[in-house]
């Protein structure tokens, strides 16, 4: 039963995580996008009223005509629509996930033993912690200290992004030399994710509400409220394809067990940048194939150093391999997770039957990728796997 309703508490939070992440990347996208369509008002009234850029757009069946005001507008709505739920809810569910599948199981899947032998599974929980923290931290600093011109005011965009570029590239090679791969390209992931929420928790949304603060006190508001917010936005539109390749990414075990994994997640997570500025770009306008272009090569270049190499033939054909050798392996190994109707997935490996529907899938993870079992848990010997390998090739 406990095993049973974990099932249900990681589906239904990973359903709501998917939802809260297409609204808030979603929602991202489509900002970024306006922005980059605004264009000067040409009309007497809407210059008077202080309208800095519009748009008309048809959709659904009805026409759409935003404006967005250089500050904000004169007399200010009482019902304004606020952009931020989305984001929290994002985090808390991703963290609430985090939580159930990784640091409550971190014996088995935050630590693997055969990259860093933690000792005591919490001191790899408060590990996992602390790179959300200090990465937060360093981007803040990073923010705050290169991302202002010296008169105040705020620029120098690319400085700040180098400086995030390195410390990611950095904090994956720490994090894939600590963790186990699956839960080191998560993490990175959650990483970026929390720097992207903290934008919304402690810049965009605080400076929004002083600028109507100020405003229904009569004052002027002050610009770079208003700065610092597009600053940290136009920041997350960019982490934004990083942050779901890391998390998709821990899925396919040739890539989290890749020797070289921390290099292939570096790459992915740069043709994600790529990809994003190709269509930043594109939205205002500019010719951006550069950037297609190097997200290709990007990919390209990692799908053919990461190609299995041609194995040499045997010298000999070995003895054939009963099944009864790889059920006693199976019963050892595998049993943990798959057997009886809470198997992991459906796949049940507790009969004859069993291991001869999943034949294919047992080469491809225990035998080629090198995934199950999962952080090899369970202690599955060199020897082992390759008489599961051979069995799985024989007729």
């Amino acid at each position: 039963m406990d095993i049973y309703l974990l099932d249900w508490a990681n589906l239904l939070l990973r359903w709501l995580h998917v939802i809260t992440v297409i609204a808030w990347i979603g929602a991202s996208f489509y900002f970024v996008w306006l922005d980059n369509h605004l264009v000067k008002p040409t009309a007497d009234d809407l210059k008077a009223k202080g309208v800095d850029g519009e748009l008309w757009a048809v959709h659904g069946g009805g026409f759409y005509n935003p404006q967005k005001y250089l500050v904000a507008p004169a007399n200010l709505p009482k019902d304004l629509h606020w952009f931020y739920w989305e984001s929290y809810w994002t985090w808390m569910s991703g963290f609430a996930l985090f939580v159930v599948l990784y640091l409550f199981n971190a014996s088995q899947m935050l630590i693997d033993t055969r990259v860093y032998a933690w000792g005591a599974p919490w001191r790899a929980v408060l590990a996992a912690l602390g790179f959300l923290v200090v990465g937060t931290a360093v981007y803040d600093i990073a923010c705050r200290t290169l991302g202002r011109t010296r008169d105040g005011g705020i620029g120098h965009d690319g400085r700040v992004m180098a400086v995030v570029a390195v410390f990611v590239v950095a904090a994956t090679w720490l994090a894939c030399q600590l963790f186990a791969g699956r839960a080191a390209f998560l993490l990175i992931g959650a990483t970026l994710a929390t720097m992207m929420t903290a934008n919304v928790a402690h810049w965009i949304i605080p400076g929004q509400k002083k600028v109507i603060a100020q405003m229904r006190a009569g004052q002027k508001p002050d610009p770079i409220h208003g700065q610092r917010g597009k600053q940290r936005s136009v920041h997350n539109t960019y982490f934004g394809l990083p942050v779901l390749i890391a998390m998709l990414s821990n899925h396919y075990g040739m890539l989290h067990q890749h020797p070289h994994n921390w290099v292939v997640l570096s790459v992915l997570m740069a043709a994600g940048v790529a990809i994003r500025v190709f269509f930043v770009k594109r939205h205002k306008g500019v010719n951006s194939w550069g950037a297609v272009v190097l997200a290709l090569a990007l990919l390209t270049g990692l799908i053919v150093w990461m190609a299995p190499r041609p194995q040499p033939a045997a010298a000999a054909p070995a003895e054939p391999v009963a099944l009864a050798q790889v059920q006693a392996i199976a019963a050892q190994r595998c049993l943990a997770c798959h057997a009886g109707e809470a198997a992991q997935k459906g796949v049940r490996l507790d009969s004859p039957e069993g291991l001869a529907a999943h034949k294919v899938q047992i080469y491809q993870q225990v035998v080629v990728q090198r995934a199950m079992p999962l952080n090899n848990a369970t202690g599955l010997t060199e020897d082992e796997r390759a008489l599961i390998g051979r069995w799985a090739l024989q007729p």
